[in-house]
């Protein structure tokens, strides 16, 4: 089986459960708080391992008690920690969450993470086969110069260009698969998305970022499904009838659970319906990291 790496993010999560979220300038009671490992590149990579991929994380933590427990919780996962550093200096990366309604707003303060550099993406070795993974919380010159060694290596990169921001053509040009969802490439495509428009308004939006034709778009609709740019195919994934509890790591659910399927070697279509049960898992459990599902879990979700 081929490796997954994954450059990113790590983050201490301190979520607040609410009846609604405040509106700006009002003070609501909370019902709950609960600190959850988390960042979009612990969380993928956790999910990678925990569906039997062999996975390393590359990223950095703060030299403090969030970092101690991180890096713990992530050597528990099974995920090779071997290029994750410890920076003297500055504090893990922390997200403030407040869940209400199954939805979530967050405030992410990169700390360690903003420290990521290319050299630090340099020292794991990959290979023919293996996947690469990233999002938007590291720095984009990190990124590019990941996504460069993983093309000269023949593996295969993903990119999840998430939270949304602008990014030129150089690293767009260094992506196999992009995924991401309705918000994400209403950004990027500079158009908005209503909540039931028809599946051809958002594959003529993924179209623009299709400037390579063999690159794969891959779009998450949550409970819609997930919409797929498959070179000029279209694939439709449906939705999963779940009673969403917390929507906070989903998307890197479906992500790492995308990275480890690719690894084993399956079609990208067996892939994608196998990372849509992935994530219609981790929506009806509290917590990023923690909610990402086993590998029986989603086979049982997929047999009903």
């Amino acid at each position: 089986m081929a490796r997954v790496f994954v450059a990113g993010s790590i983050n201490m999560d301190v979520v607040a459960t609410a009846v609604r979220h405040p509106r700006v300038g009002e003070t609501v009671a909370g019902e709950a708080v609960h600190y959850f490992p988390g960042g979009k590149g612990a969380n993928q990579a956790v999910a990678a391992a925990k569906l039997g991929a062999p996975t390393t994380l590359i990223g950095r933590l703060g030299a403090d008690a969030f970092g101690q427990q991180l890096r713990t919780f992530l050597a528990a996962q099974g995920i090779d920690l071997s290029s994750v550093k410890e920076t003297v200096g500055t504090h893990t990366g922390t997200a403030i969450i407040t869940v209400a309604a199954a939805d979530n707003t967050i405030v992410v303060v990169p700390g360690a993470n903003a420290l990521l550099t290319a050299a630090d993406v340099a020292t794991p070795v990959l290979a023919e086969g293996d996947i690469a993974v990233s999002q938007f919380e590291i720095a984009l010159p990190a990124i590019e110069a990941f996504f460069k060694r993983a093309r000269a290596a023949g593996a295969t990169t993903i990119l999840n260009p998430a939270p949304a921001q602008a990014f030129g053509p150089d690293l767009l040009g260094l992506v196999d698969i992009l995924v991401l969802n309705e918000t994400e490439l209403g950004f990027l495509a500079n158009t908005a998305f209503e909540a039931d428009d028809p599946a051809a308004r958002f594959i003529e939006a993924a179209r623009h970022l299709q400037t390579d034709p063999e690159r794969i778009i891959c779009i998450t609709l949550g409970k819609r499904g997930v919409l797929a740019l498959i070179g000029s195919e279209i694939s439709t994934i449906a939705g999963r009838k779940v009673k969403a509890i917390d929507t906070t790591g989903a998307g890197d659910c479906f992500v790492g659970a995308l990275a480890a399927q690719l690894a084993g070697g399956r079609p990208i279509r067996d892939a994608l319906d196998y990372a849509n049960a992935a994530a219609s898992i981790c929506v009806q459990r509290m917590g990023a990291a923690p909610s990402m599902p086993t590998a029986a879990e989603v086979a049982a979700a997929l047999r009903r």
